[in-house]
Formats: structure tokens, sequence, C-alpha cells
């Protein structure tokens, strides 16, 4: 088993840190960029850029840090710590335990999501890592990831029938998809297709729209973001922000309007994106499709997610669920307090003065 050292990351490092967590042993996340990191900053949290080291690699990991009152500072690792193996876990945490009470930083738990995906044996080994599982936060906790190395004729035959269908179709009947340009006006077009979305469905929460506008720009002009229409009358119809970080792209927002007459616009606008992706200065070798129902209950109705979960999985049948959020305790008591009604407390506390939601 490697032995771990923890720190924080030099200023030379945060200067490429994109570079770094793309290199990560699985990747990184987007959720761990530069472009994720200033916006959390202008949204309640501090943040911090940790390293991970062991003789075989290091680990460049986002830290989202918040000051609790009476109990100290919460870190949250968002979709991290990204290890070569998930039996690293008792090693690497261990090292950041004793980063923390070392730099007297004053953290009483920090909460991890690593992209591991779920199973006993992961549960087993986070758990004898001492850590205590609590609920997800991030919708891409069940996710369709599809495979896009096959070339573009394979990767089509590789969708299901229902997806290929409407494919074509939309293609015969002269649907076109267009990568429309950065601006205000498009920006809030793209919010108004989610929100009518949202509204309809009536399943999720939609965040305020200058957080949007920060989150697309930030991603934007780091090259690693862009938004595709779908016009229906001279009207955007659909609408999707699709992101490539290193080798993995995400459908991260979507939105559409409930009555149009074309059939297969949506799985059309998801192909172009995807082969764009692949043909990109950084081509993609899979595609995140950002959140389905837990693959045991795909099929569930009741599930907020199950008409989004029908459309991604039309493209990829394989739900894969990660091992979501656990808690590493480091001040047993004041977790306690935290565990009992502190979070819940804190929570809605800081969504009622500011309107925002509190992760």
């Amino acid at each position: 088993m490697p032995v771990f050292t923890a720190r924080f990351a030099s200023p030379e490092e945060r200067e490429h840190w994109d570079a770094h967590v793309t290199a990560n042993p699985q990747g990184g996340n987007l959720l761990q960029s530069e472009a994720f990191a200033e916006v959390k900053a202008d949204y309640g949290w501090s943040t911090r850029f940790l390293v991970l080291e062991c003789p075989e690699y290091s680990s460049y990991n986002l830290v989202l840090e918040k000051s609790i009152p009476l109990l100290g500072k919460l870190w949250y690792l968002i979709k991290g710590p990204d290890l070569a193996e998930v039996e690293h876990a008792s090693a690497a945490l261990s090292a950041l335990r004793d980063f923390i009470t070392a730099s007297k930083l004053g953290v009483f738990a920090v909460r991890i999501e690593p992209d591991v995906v779920d199973s006993l044996e992961a549960r087993r080994i986070l758990q004898g890592a001492g850590l205590v599982k609590t609920p997800n936060l991030q919708p891409n906790d069940s996710t369709a990831i599809l495979d896009t190395t096959a070339e573009p004729q394979q990767l089509l035959r590789n969708l299901s029938s229902r997806a290929r269908n409407a494919i074509r179709r939309a293609q015969r009947e002269g649907v076109e998809v267009e990568q429309v340009a950065a601006s205000m006006e498009n920006f809030r077009t793209m919010y108004q297709l989610m929100a009518g979305t949202i509204a309809e469905k009536g399943k999720t929460q939609l965040r305020e729209f200058d957080y949007y506008q920060k989150f697309w720009q930030g991603f934007i002009d780091r090259g690693q973001g862009r938004h595709y229409f779908v016009y229906e009358d001279g009207k955007a119809a659909v609408g999707a922000f699709v992101i490539n970080y290193g080798h993995k792209g995400t459908y991260k927002d979507g939105g559409s309007l409930i009555k149009r007459s074309r059939y297969g616009d949506s799985h059309l606008l998801q192909w172009v994106a995807i082969n764009d992706l692949k043909q990109s200065s950084m081509p993609i070798t899979e595609y995140d499709f950002c959140g389905t129902p837990p693959a045991d209950k795909l099929k569930d109705t009741s599930h907020p997610h199950y008409g989004l979960g029908l459309f991604k999985t039309s493209f990829t049948k394989t739900v894969t669920d990660f091992v979501g959020c656990w808690d590493l305790v480091l001040s047993p008591m004041k977790y306690k307090a935290w565990d009992l009604a502190g979070e819940r407390i804190a929570r809605q506390l800081y969504t009622r003065r500011t309107g925002q939601q509190f992760y």
C-alpha cells in the first residue's frame, strides 16, 4: 500500500490547475476545475487546492471550505479524492487528517465524493477507512456514460434502436443543430428553456440566472464549454450546454419547449455535440449524460429523474452508480452536533439569508 502525503498546491501548480486535474488517475472531474472553483468562490465557499501524493502518482483535488458557527470549518472534496484505486483511500485520508491537524486548519469534518463505482466491496473499504456514509449531493452520482472511442458509424450502431431511429429521422426531416455564440441573449434563452422544462416537470430546483451565467462563461472562456440550440419556426426549441474537460465530455445543462413538432431533435443535438467533442483539440473518450435514477430505480415511474433516465439510457443502457458522499470525522463531538441538527440548520439559515442553495 503506498504512503501518501498531503499539501496545498504551489502557485505554479495553481497556474496550471486544469492540466494537473485532468492528469489525475481517473481523469479528474469538471467540478474540480478552475472554472467551477471561481463560481463557488462567489457563492459562499472558500476554495483550497489540495495535492495528495504517493511515490506512484499525484492527485489534485478542489476543496470547498465553509465556516460553520461554533463548529469550525467543513471541507467538501467535491468529486474527490481522485485515486488510482479505492484501496488507497485509507492511506490518502490518513495523510489528509495528519495535514489538517499539523497545520491547525480547524476542520471538524471532510466530506468526500470520489468517482468510485458503487459496490459492496467499495463500501466496505470506505467504511474500513473510518468514513461515515451521508446522503449524496450531485445529480450524476448515478448517471449514463457513453464510451465514445468507436468511429462515428460504429458509435451510432452502438446506440439503442430508439436513439438511432430518432437521430436518422431528425436528419431526414432537416433538423439543424447550431453551436451558438456566447452572448447574454443566448444565455437567457438557454435559461428560459431550462426554467420551462423544470416548471413543467416540477422535479428539480433551478439556481438563479447569475449562477448559470457565471458557470457557462467560465468554461467557455477556457475553451471547455459550448451551447447548442435547435430552432423551430425561428425560436429556440431545444438547448444544451456541454463541457469538454480533459478526455471527458458532459451534458451539463439542458432544456426544451414542451410543445414542439419535430421528433428526434433532442437526440440529434446530443449526437452532434458528442461528435464535435470527439473531433476537438482534446478528443473525448467518454460522454457523461449527467444524471439518471440509480440502476435499481431506472424503471420506477415515481422517481423524479425517470423521464430523463429514459432519454439518456437510449444512448447507453448501462447506468453507473458511484459511491456518493462520505464524511471523514475529525472532531467527533462537533460532528455529532452537525449530524443531529447542525447541517439542517446551516442549510436552512443560508438559504433564508441568501436565497441560494447551501451546496
